[in-house]
This record gives structure tokens, C-alpha cells and sequence, in this order.
């Protein structure tokens, strides 16, 4: 007789979670805010789009600048764009390239959307869904900030 073993405790939770997200959406939304980025320098344009916990969907898309160090990245249009709609917490994200596929954010960007979403939020990776709390491990965070007040 075979062996079966269950589930791991909040397995389906999870899966319950990336199934509700509309991927497809959010890609293509990311896509049309891709084409709108502002890239003359690099040509490298990207587009983010995100799910908040009240259904909206925020997005940005990189701005480039002749000094460089001031570029913003796709998510940092994103989370401008969250906090002027009304605020709230990103449940899912997809950040696409000039090929309409998925992007891994760079790591200021993984850090702004830990902030703004935390360790549940959803991440569409180019090995597909991930939480943050795979794509930033052990991140820093607000807790941080209260432990060293405390």
C-alpha cells in the first residue's frame, strides 16, 4: 500500500493565494507601463505593476536620467503610485523587461517592495511565484528599526 503523506500546514493556503492572483493581468499591465518607461541612456525599459490588498492595482516604470544615480527603477514609480491612490499593502507584483517576461528586481527594488508588502507579499520571478520571504531572506526591515530603539 502506497504512503501518503500530508500536506505541509499552510501548503494549500499559499497555493490558494497564487491561484487567486491574476499573473495575466498584472503582466500585462506591467507590459504597457514598460513601453511608457523613459530609458534613453540604458534602452533597458521596465515595467512593474502590483496587486494592493484592496484590489487596486498600482504600477511604475523606470525613469532614466543623464546622472545616472538618479534614475528610478520600475518599482519605485510603483510604490509612489501606491501611496498617492490611498496607501495600502502590495499582495502580488509582476516587474517585466523590454521582452514582456519576468524580471527579478534589483535588490533596492526587493527592499522597497518588502517594505511595502512584506514577507506574504507575491513576487513573479523568472522561476515563477515567490514570497518575498524567499526573495529577500532575512530582510531588514521596521522591526529592525524598533529593536534598536528598545
Amino acid at each position: 500500500m502506497a504512503e501518503t503523506t500530508s500536506p505541509r500546514p499552510g501548503a494549500s493556503d499559499a497555493a490558494d493565494a497564487v491561484d487567486a492572483v491574476d499573473w495575466e493581468s498584472l503582466r500585462l499591465r506591467a507590459v504597457e507601463l514598460m513601453e511608457r518607461a523613459y530609458a534613453p541612456y540604458s534602452r533597458f525599459r521596465v515595467g512593474v505593476a502590483g496587486l494592493v490588498d484592496d484590489g487596486r492595482v498600482v504600477a511604475g516604470c523606470n525613469v532614466e536620467n543623464a546622472a545616472y544615480g538618479v534614475a528610478l527603477c520600475a518599482e519605485c514609480g510603483m510604490v509612489s503610485d501606491l501611496h498617492a491612490s490611498g496607501g495600502g499593502r502590495l499582495t502580488a507584483v509582476f516587474c517585466v523587461g523590454g521582452d514582456g517576461q519576468a524580471l527579478m528586481p534589483c535588490g533596492r527594488c526587493r527592499q522597497l517592495l518588502w517594505e511595502n508588502g512584506g514577507p506574504q507579499c507575491l513576487l513573479m520571478t523568472p522561476e515563477g511565484v515567490l514570497p518575498m520571504s524567499a526573495v529577500l531572506p532575512q530582510a531588514f526591515g521596521a522591526e529592525d528599526l524598533r529593536h534598536a530603539e528598545g
